[in-house]
């Protein structure tokens, strides 16, 4: 991912130095396992260990072993061969009875695992956030819309309330897809574990805070790797979609609200009274990015036989893209939800510019209630909200002057009809719902 959207934390979880750490780690962990099983000779685990620590920054040298790998054509026996040159003799003990696969999956389960649990820190400031802005727009009344006209009054808090909804199941879902990928494998040339003991995978899986792949093959299965990309997805696509609404309520036939805008910050190149919705755009496509890492994921479940590579291309650049777009993107998306201007006043102006017309249905149904045709009654509110919105006055005043409302609906009842408060008298009943008592 280019450097505009990546942040420090998260680029650090694949920077090649990382890992070649954990390339190390695995290594020393199983030479460990096998010191403590009796395969290998605990003093020479031991010297291993001391000499890694104390040549780490010798060992963790990319640039020398990109240049083994130009010769070998294989970066783990670079890897290996490397950390030979710089421990000595004693290095021999390291990946016995391993393959590349052992040492590859391993540490891409603990780089996903690492980028999940940023991800899921910016869930929860993104939920912060949320919650906080629902909150203080509980009882602030706005139209709602469906198929982007005027239907009936909603909230504000309401409407982020639904987001905060969405975004806590994408957590969830999250914490479910780093379980999937929190898997490691230490079991050999196509998985038998001919030539290590399965108690090595078990010791350092436990080690490394993972569990231990059932079966696998050689590889860990793809399918972990698919539902882990899947579920980064579902969570882009709750961005774009709160984004969406974002640029839709800044526009100026709305402006109901607006996109924090800085000192100093210029709209346009050309016109300088633009103040755009930058943000919730920039959002929409880091989200197309992030999905786009889907198709490539489920195609890497098919590998032939025991394994292939072909998936290894592409996780080399689905892994890190992905999640760095989606951190960028869930931060980015936790401050424009915090600082976002909104705008109370003009959303009660946009309610009432229908004239009325929004409380139809409560008509409709209290004639329907005082004895009218369901029918009836709709083609009479039909008539008299059509000709309302053509300019014709205000829908209670036309409800007012027909006789017929007028026989089943007195002055009273009928005014009661459009009071805004009734639209929004379960809105703590929805909070508690979503945010508990």
């Amino acid at each position: 991912m280019i450097p505009r959207y990546t942040r420090d934390q998260m680029a650090a979880i694949w920077a090649p130095e990382h890992r070649l750490r954990l390339w190390l780690k695995i290594e020393l962990c199983a030479l460990e396992a096998m010191a403590e099983t009796g395969r290998v000779p605990r003093a020479a685990a031991a010297a291993v260990r001391a000499a890694a620590e104390e040549r780490i920054e010798a060992i963790i040298d990319p640039a020398a072993i990109e240049a083994i790998e130009a010769r070998t054509r294989h970066d783990v026996i670079a890897f290996l061969s490397h950390v030979e040159q710089v421990l000595g003799p004693e290095a021999r003990y390291l990946h016995l009875g391993l393959t590349s696969s052992d040492l590859l999956d391993t540490a891409l389960a603990l780089q996903l695992t690492e980028a999940a649990d940023l991800l899921l820190d910016d869930l929860d400031r993104l939920l912060g956030a949320l919650k906080a802005r629902a909150y203080e727009h509980k009882d602030t009344p706005t139209i709602g819309r469906s198929h982007g006209i005027h239907a009936e009054p909603t909230t504000f808090g309401l409407k982020l309330a639904g987001f905060y909804a969405e975004f806590a199941r994408n957590r969830r879902r999250l914490e479910q897809a780093r379980a999937e990928v929190a898997t490691c494998a230490l079991s050999g040339a196509v998985g038998t574990f001919a030539n290590v003991d399965p108690a090595i995978e078990e010791r350092v899986a436990k080690r490394l805070g993972l569990l231990p792949e059932p079966v696998s093959t050689q590889v860990v299965p793809r399918d972990r790797h698919a539902a882990f990309f899947a579920t980064l997805a579902v969570i882009a696509s709750g961005i774009e979609r709160l984004a969406t609404e974002i640029r839709h309520l800044q526009r100026t036939e709305v402006g109901e609200l607006a996109e924090p805008f800085g000192a100093g910050q210029k709209g346009s190149s050309a016109m300088p009274h633009k103040q755009n919705p930058v943000l919730a755009e920039n959002l929409t496509g880091l989200a197309r990015l992030v999905r786009a890492s889907v198709i490539p994921a489920l195609e890497n479940v098919a590998l032939w036989h025991e394994r292939d590579i072909s998936h290894s291309s592409v996780e080399r650049v689905i892994a890190p893209d992905a999640t760095i777009a989606l951190d960028f993107a869930l931060h980015r998306l936790a401050g424009l939800v915090s600082g976002m201007r909104i705008d109370p006043a003009r959303m009660r102006a946009n309610l009432e510019q229908t004239r009325g017309l929004i409380h139809s249905q409560r008509v409709l149904l209290a004639l329907t209630e005082a004895g009218l045709g369901r029918q009836e009654a709709y083609e009479t509110v039909q008539r008299h909200a059509l000709a309302a919105s053509q300019g014709g006055g205000t829908l209670l005043d036309r409800l007012r002057a027909d006789p017929e409302v007028g026989a089943r609906l007195s002055e009273d009842r009928l005014r009661a009809l459009f009071d805004l408060d009734y639209h929004r008298r379960h809105v703590g009943t929805i909070f508690r719902r979503v945010f508990g008592a």
